[in-house]
This record gives C-alpha cells, sequence and structure tokens, in this order.
C-alpha cells in the first residue's frame, strides 16, 4: 500500500484529507507541523507528500517541499492552500520560473472535490 504525507496545522483540513486518503485506498501518515513532517521524513520515505502552505510559517509549505525533494527528489510533492482566499497572492506552477523557487509537483487551492484530489494523486503515483 502506498504511503502519503499529509502535514498541515488546521486539525480539521487534516483529518478531511485523511479520510479521503484512506477512501482512496492510501496509507495516510499526518503531521500538523513543517517540524513534525521534517521528524517524519527522517524515518520514511512516503511515496507522495500534501503539504499546507502556511503553517507555523507563511512560507512552511515551500521549506517542506524543498527539503522532501532534496533528501527524496522523485517523492511527488502536492502543496495545498487558502492563500489567495486569504492574502490575494497567487502562485502557480506554470512557469519555468514557478518550476525553479517552488519545489513542488502540483499546487492545488483548498476546497477541491474529492474526487479531483484522487485523480491528481493518482496522475503524480501513475496509478
Amino acid at each position: 500500500m502506498k504511503t502519503i504525507l499529509l502535514v498541515d496545522d488546521d486539525p480539521d483540513q487534516l483529518e478531511q484529507l485523511k479520510f479521503h486518503v484512506e477512501r482512496f485506498g492510501y496509507q495516510p501518515v499526518v503531521a500538523s507541523s513543517q517540524k513534525e513532517g521534517e521528524l517524519m521524513l527522517e524515518t520514511m520515505k512516503p511515496d507522495l507528500a500534501i503539504i499546507d502552505l502556511m503553517m507555523e510559517n507563511q512560507d512552511s509549505g515551500f521549506i517542506l517541499s524543498y527539503k522532501i525533494k532534496q533528501k527524496y527528489p522523485d517523492v511527488p510533492v502536492i502543496i495545498v492552500t487558502s492563500v489567495t482566499a486569504v492574502s490575494g497572492m497567487k502562485f502557480s506552477l506554470e512557469t519555468e520560473d514557478d518550476k525553479r523557487w517552488i519545489k513542488a509537483d502540483k499546487y492545488i487551492e483548498k476546497g477541491i472535490r474529492p474526487d479531483q484530489l484522487h485523480r491528481e494523486i493518482n496522475k503524480l503515483l501513475k496509478v
């Protein structure tokens, strides 16, 4: 069974992600902060990671994604966030410039439907 690391400081969001990931047939491993996510990476290599952008710091997700890619370049990373709704700031992975500094494979605004999330996970895991 493939393992998906879920990192989000919002307990409701984390529980919802965990529920869906289990329902999709994957093994979720949860962390509630960037630091906790980093500690988990010392003892495990997930098959995929889904990370919130703003946790302890506004860029916690970018930092954690970078660290995952540094240690495990082949692990797909999805960054999920509500930063656009909250701050108006927009990020994407559409340009080469964005891809140089955002070390993630997919960027998704929170509020994604479960069926869309399932498709994105399966695409990145090539299932």
